[in-house]
This record gives structure tokens, C-alpha cells and sequence, in this order.
């Protein structure tokens, strides 16, 4: 159970993803979430290296998609369109149904596509359930929805359980 919740890699934020490593291990799709992955939590600001690292990802070839809980369909369209992606908003994620709408908006599939998140409850859980890869970043800052806040503190639980417990192979199926 605990492997549902590891993640294939691991980057302090966003921008620190190698392109060139997701381009090597076969990815041609990104569903990266919104709130403390690619904006800070209910911001639409979005900041000039994650700009930067966007155009990277465009001109290796990747496709990319933003996949958020936030109900606020402009919020999400405002930064999605910022950035030229496509969006879900209201996505209900950890459910498979909102990472296989962003599969079909980015025209992929199982094998060669990327879920990027802060969260492990909804991110890294719904891409494992699918068996994507999982890339699970820092947090931009420490400002959350109340209910997500609540969620960090079984997070840092299930973290402590799985370094003392769980295997270290990752569950995804790209390992390095």
C-alpha cells in the first residue's frame, strides 16, 4: 500500500526538473498541478524561472497540462493561458478520471506521461494509481487551503513510515 504513495523522483520545485531527463526517460507529457507546485497557493502569479523552465519543456518537444483541485476555473485559466497550456480545474484529484482527461488534452498515454505535484494524498496517489511517472516537488510556501494543511501533518507521518518501512524502489515504472 505504502508504494502508492512514493514518487519516481523527487526536485525541491518545479524548475529544477532536467528537462532532459524526462525527454531520456521516453516522457512527452507533463500534468503538473497548480497551487505550491507552479504558483504559490491561490496566486496567479507565475514566477520568470518557472516561465523559463516552461519554454524549455515546449522546445524539447513536451507537452504539458495544468490538472487542479482549485473549483475557480478562471484561476486556473488565467495562468494556464499565462503559460499557453491546456487546464482541468475541479479535477478531484487523487481519481484516475482527472489525470486521464489531462492524458487525452496532451494526447498521451501511460508510458510517456509525468505527473508533477506538491502533494502525495492527490498528486503522487492518483499518478501511482495509474502507474505514471511521479515527480513530487517542495512546496512553494508554507500558505495552504485549511484543508490541505491538515493533510501535511498525515503527510509527514506516512513520509516517516515509508523511510523506516517501505522499500526504496519507487512504484512508478521509470527508476533510475
Amino acid at each position: 500500500m505504502l508504494e502508492y504513495f512514493q514518487p519516481t523522483h523527487q526536485a525541491n520545485s518545479l524548475d529544477l526538473i532536467p528537462v532532459e531527463q524526462l525527454s531520456r526517460d521516453g516522457i512527452r507529457g507533463l500534468i503538473i498541478d497548480l497551487d505550491n507546485t507552479m504558483t504559490p497557493w491561490n496566486n496567479l502569479e507565475v514566477a520568470p524561472k518557472v516561465e523559463t523552465w516552461f519554454k524549455e519543456v515546449k522546445a524539447a518537444g513536451i507537452r504539458a497540462c495544468v490538472v487542479s483541485n482549485n473549483s475557480k476555473r478562471q484561476r486556473v485559466a488565467v495562468v494556464a493561458d499565462q503559460l499557453g497550456i491546456p487546464f482541468v480545474f475541479g479535477a478531484t484529484k487523487p481519481r484516475r478520471k482527472a489525470f486521464r482527461a489531462g492524458m487525452k488534452l496532451l494526447e498521451t498515454g501511460q508510458k510517456d506521461t509525468a505527473v508533477i505535484g506538491d502533494q502525495l494524498f492527490t498528486d503522487i496517489l492518483g499518478g501511482n494509481r495509474l502507474g505514471l511517472y511521479t515527480i513530487l516537488v517542495t512546496p512553494i510556501n508554507d500558505r495552504e487551503f485549511i484543508g490541505t494543511r491538515i493533510m501535511r501533518r498525515i503527510e509527514k507521518v506516512l513520509v516517516w513510515i515509508m523511510k523506516h518501512f517501505a522499500s526504496a524502489k519507487p512504484f512508478s515504472p521509470k527508476i533510475h
